[in-house]
């Protein structure tokens, strides 16, 4: 990200080579980086299931937010830096340290390992960006504006997150939520600083084809997830005829989940993004934000997934009812703000698929876990017959008019 193009001159010791005839895509490095966010992922799906109140879900969420945030940044660092450059290679092994210490702290994060937590995620941010500023950017350039804001801002929320470290109870909460927001709402204002001039997306430079992999392969790490976690949880349990069908419905409503991502969307966006006139904006709207709710609604799913199976054939909690349909229902909506974002239009099929799903956990009352797993993975699966009938109809009419009203589905 930069305040102006990017000049001939700049020194690129620390930088991607940059060769439009070749794409480029992720790493092993950044694979095994990916790990360490596995184990968050799981930690906060566990603080989820053992704390399903309103109270708990909104913590699970500040925590989510806060992994999001971490990986997310260093996306967007990776997607310049070169990854076999040794200095870039220390960088991200001692990021790597820190989100692990990050993701053992999540369990007491509201509690005793809180300053654990918080001074896990601000040595990523805050030390992710000094070396930017002051190792890897060359004095007086873009480069080295455009770092030195975003750590700025970092140090600014940070003042909020170790306040919060050192408060308790709700004060703790409302300084840590006030510094989500200042983290949050940075890249919307392109890192404003009073007194100095505005920076432009064309300061940012997104490689399509590593950028759209990277946040495709979050998503199949929180699949992954909620594959481990029904995995586990069936195999801890007796496995009777009922049981093992919520483990496939789990199976296949994760299965779901994947396809509607990976059959289409992925592609087009991918495309659209390579074609938008602003990449930056689309990239940093429809990836860094959009994505969140994404994974928001698998790790959710999950953690209704586990409740099934454990107790299949008994009537479900509000609470326990909400989770199962709450999942599968953002990720849908999600999808539809996706889509909208990238395109300007709106796959249907998802928004009714979210809208069934509310529907059903408000009648489910009094309904077997099974049951009501059962009628969410139909609709999902709805979803997908429809997405698959209607793109087999699109391309039926490619060579000819396309039809008022037809676009190819996500």
């Amino acid at each position: 990200m930069t305040l102006h193009p990017r000049e001939a001159s700049r020194d690129r010791r620390y930088t991607r080579s940059q060769n439009e005839d070749e794409e480029q895509r992720a790493t092993a490095l950044e694979l095994f980086y990916d790990l360490v966010f596995v184990l968050a992922i799981t930690q906060i799906s566990h603080h989820l299931i053992a704390n399903l109140t309103v109270q708990g879900a909104a913590e699970s969420l500040l925590l989510l937010l806060v992994v999001w945030w971490s990986w997310n940044y260093t996306v967007w660092v990776t997607n310049e830096l070169d990854p076999e450059s040794p200095a870039v290679r220390g960088l991200m092994i001692a990021l790597m340290l820190a989100g692990l210490l990050m993701a053992v702290a999540i369990p007491e994060a509201f509690g005793a390992r809180a300053g654990l937590f918080v001074a896990a995620y601000l040595s990523i941010q805050i030390g992710r960006h000094a070396f930017l500023t002051f190792a890897a950017a060359p004095a007086g350039s873009p480069e080295r504006e455009r770092a030195a804001r975003i750590l700025a801002w970092f140090c600014v929320a940070g003042c909020f997150w170790v306040a919060g470290a050192i408060a308790d109870g709700p004060v703790r909460t409302g300084l840590w939520v006030t510094a989500l927001l200042i983290d949050y709402v940075a890249p919307a204002t392109s890192f404003w600083i009073p007194g100095r001039r505005q920076i432009g997306n064309g300061a940012w430079e997104v490689e399509t084809a590593h950028f759209s992999e990277r946040f495709a392969l979050f998503i199949i790490i929180a699949l992954g997830e909620s594959i481990v976690v029904t995995g586990a949880t069936t195999a801890q349990l007796t496995l009777t005829p009922v049981r093992l069908l919520a483990f496939a419905g789990a199976f296949l409503s994760t299965a779901a989940l994947w396809w509607m991502y990976f059959a289409r969307l992925a592609e087009l966006a991918h495309n659209e993004l390579a074609q938008a006139d602003d990449r930056t904006s689309m990239a940093r709207d429809a990836y860094t934000y959009l994505h969140a709710l994404l994974v928001v609604g698998v790790i959710v799913s999950a953690v209704g997934d586990e409740l099934v199976i454990a107790h299949p054939g008994g009537a479900m909690t509000t609470p326990q009812i909400a989770t199962v349909v709450a999942g599968p229902a953002i990720y849908l909506a999600a999808h539809t703000l996706f889509r909208r974002r990238l395109t300007g239009t709106a796959n249907l099929r998802r928004l009714a698929g979210a809208a069934a799903c509310v529907a059903v956990g408000l009648v489910a009352g009094g309904l077997p876990a099974l049951a009501l797993s059962l009628a969410v993975l139909l609709i999902l699966w709805g979803v997908v017959v429809a997405d698959y009938l209607v793109s087999g109809r699109h391309v039926d009419h490619a060579a000819g008019e396309t039809p008022p009203g037809w676009s190819a589905p996500a």
